[in-house]
């Protein structure tokens, strides 16, 4: 595989955490491992969205559903646009296919606002690896966006995460994520007696890491354990699963998109309109990668001349050598 053209979208902030929306190509600077390029397209607000929607629906999250539901009119107006389009999945034990790409938004909107509940189950990535395949075949005048709704657990998927990521980033694909809270969940849940819990007390609901003891201070360092740019970058060139990340912050970071953590109801519309906002404030660069290697992990790094300005890009995409032929 040969990548002709990489786009990356960009997003800048003042020091303040405001979008900055004036900037000229001239004042942009694009590096393929280390190697500057020629900046060959520059855009501001980008091409039309086509986007896919990608909803838990296991019974976990069940008491968030009301909220997700009501912000359906914030996914159809301010994260499509005008001339967006979507497709909605929904996964719980299996991966559901609730509407193929569209474009009319009050069938959007009806869709989301009727989300079902299902079983205990998420197989959160076999239904991002369903989601980047639907994208994969838009037409490429067209940006090509996920916005994942759900918590940031896997549970039962046979496509490992590095294996999303490295096609997320092979298409062009930014993952925005919305991550919804257990625990605010549980906290607006029916009490449940001990003997319903859905884990043994002492139990944890994920394995521990390697060579490690368990305990509730060890769950909450593993986020802080690997940099994050490095695990992305591992995680690609592998085709492995993540070990002690937020596979939400994972996914964001290693596509250019926005993770946003929610708890309180209020903050999950305030969350789509964050990233509906960004999503039409992004400059989109596009680049012919030139003096660099063929195959490899391609480190994407995007500057601007502007001082005191934080931007952020994907951080690369990888290409594994080329297959030897069969032997006879």
């Amino acid at each position: 595989m040969r990548v002709e053209l990489v786009s990356t979208p960009v997003t800048v902030r003042n020091a303040a955490g405001e979008l900055v929306l004036d900037l000229t190509r001239d004042q942009f600077r694009v590096f393929d491992n280390g190697v500057e390029q020629q900046i060959e397209d520059f855009e501001l607000g980008g091409d039309p969205i086509s986007a896919v929607f990608v909803f838990e629906t296991s019974s976990r999250v069940e008491p968030l559903l009301p909220a997700v539901r009501k912000a359906a009119v914030l996914f159809s107006q301010v994260v499509l646009g005008q001339f967006g389009e979507a497709a909605i999945l929904a996964f719980d034990d299996r991966v559901e296919l609730l509407l193929d790409f569209h474009s009319d938004h009050e069938r959007i909107e009806q869709v989301i606002s009727r989300l079902p509940v299902g079983t205990s189950g998420a197989r959160m990535q076999d239904a991002l690896s369903r989601a980047v395949g639907m994208l994969r075949n838009r037409p490429p005048d067209r940006r090509r966006v996920i916005l994942l709704v759900s918590e940031a657990v896997d549970r039962g998927s046979e496509t490992p995460l590095g294996v999303i990521l490295r096609e997320a980033q092979l298409n062009q694909i930014t993952i925005y994520a919305v991550g919804l809270s257990t625990a605010a969940a549980l906290l607006r849940a029916e009490p449940q007696s001990a003997a319903n819990s859905p884990y043994p007390p002492g139990t944890f609901p994920r394995p521990p890491l390697p060579g490690t003891v368990q305990t509730p201070t060890t769950e909450q360092q593993r986020a802080g354990q690997i940099d994050l740019l490095s695990a992305i970058a591992l995680l690609v060139q592998m085709g492995s699963n993540a070990i002690g990340k937020n596979s939400h912050e994972l996914l964001a970071a290693g596509t250019g998109g926005l993770y946003v953590s929610t708890f309180r109801e209020r903050a999950i519309e305030q969350a789509i309109s964050e990233i509906g906002g960004e999503l039409h404030a992004q400059y989109t660069l596009t680049y012919r990668p030139k003096d660099v290697s063929p195959t490899g992990y391609h480190e994407i790094r995007v500057e601007v001349t502007r001082p005191n300005l934080t931007v952020r890009a994907r951080p690369g995409y990888y290409l594994p050598p080329p297959e030897r032929p069969p032997e006879n």
